[in-house]
């Protein structure tokens, strides 16, 4: 993963988080998106018709996943692995520091593995989503959920605009967000059986969208990008960004909306049990048969 540009900085990204989680309180009032997450993955895993010996929890701050999960009377441990302290999303590890990914099939230790809003901060997420596949046992299954697509566009909007309108240019100060069409596929390349991504969005509503920012700052979601470090955001070109907020999105009551995606991702570490496609020809009826109408040969019209 050395020739991947690094577009984060996860040593800001660890102290965000620290000091996210040195105000308690705030962080769990900011808290409703990882909640919202988290009820998703436990649903999706209660729709799985089988127990789980072993879990881990990466890159998760607190247990609350990890608690979740075992009340769901599915796992018998969970464990928590790498978490806001170390931040290193491209390494991520077990609960005894080893890195994910270096066992070989056979000394893995989990048959699920679980990681929540924080894949999108990786800066090689095909290579982190390879290493979460390689910890899981054979037939073991990852569930994850990450921001994506049109999360929070109405910022990066006012944002570029703003900074371009007082400065003459601008610098990205909302992380890009991968599209849920493209998480499949990654999956998939990362040598997961039966991948699947949905997406579901949320749309909170502040009264002020300074409320927006100050709910940022208590997850621990500030800008992390590291092209940030050379042109820091000025006063005026936040103020200006609020107020063309206001102007372009205030609904009829006078709040603002901010929207969130979540990607849901889940796939199993392959086994000869899974479910596998058909291969071509393989048919033993024909299609015609079953709709019940004549079969045509290639480039025949029809009623000749």
């Amino acid at each position: 993963m050395s020739n991947v540009p690094a577009l984060f900085n996860h040593a800001w990204l660890a102290a965000r988080r620290v000091r996210a989680l040195a105000q308690p309180d705030s962080f769990a009032d900011a808290g409703f998106l990882r909640q919202a997450a988290r009820l998703d993955l436990t649903e999706r895993l209660d729709a799985v018709s089988r127990n789980f010996e072993h879990a881990l929890d990466v890159d998760a701050p607190d247990r609350a996943l990890a608690d979740a999960l075992f009340a769901t009377g599915k796992v018998q441990t969970v464990s928590v692995g790498t978490g806001f302290a170390d931040a290193d999303i491209d390494r991520p590890r077990d609960e005894a520091g080893q890195r994910l990914g270096e066992r070989t099939e056979e000394g893995s230790l989990y048959d699920l593995i679980t990681s929540v809003l924080s894949l999108q901060f990786a800066n090689d997420l095909p290579g982190v989503l390879i290493q979460l596949r390689r910890a899981l046992k054979p037939d073991g299954l990852f569930l994850g959920a990450l921001l994506g697509g049109d999360t929070l566009f109405e910022l990066r909007e006012v944002l570029l605009e703003a900074e371009s309108e007082i400065l003459g240019g601008a610098a990205p100060r909302v992380l890009p967000f991968g599209e849920v069409r493209d998480m499949g596929a990654l999956l998939q390349r990362a040598g997961f059986a039966l991948p699947v991504a949905d997406i579901d969005t949320l749309v909170v509503r502040y009264g002020n969208p300074l409320r927006l920012l100050s709910d940022l700052r208590a997850m621990g979601a500030t800008n992390v990008l590291k092209s940030a470090a050379s042109r820091p955001m000025r006063r005026d070109v936040l103020l200006r960004a609020m107020a063309l907020y206001k102007d372009r999105f205030a609904e009829a009551d006078g709040k603002v909306p901010a929207t969130f995606q979540i990607v849901s991702l889940s796939g199993w570490a392959p086994h000869e049990s899974q479910q596998k496609p058909l291969q071509p020809g393989s048919a033993k009826s024909r299609l015609a048969d079953a709709l019940g109408v004549a079969e045509k040969s290639a480039g025949e019209k029809t009623g000749q």
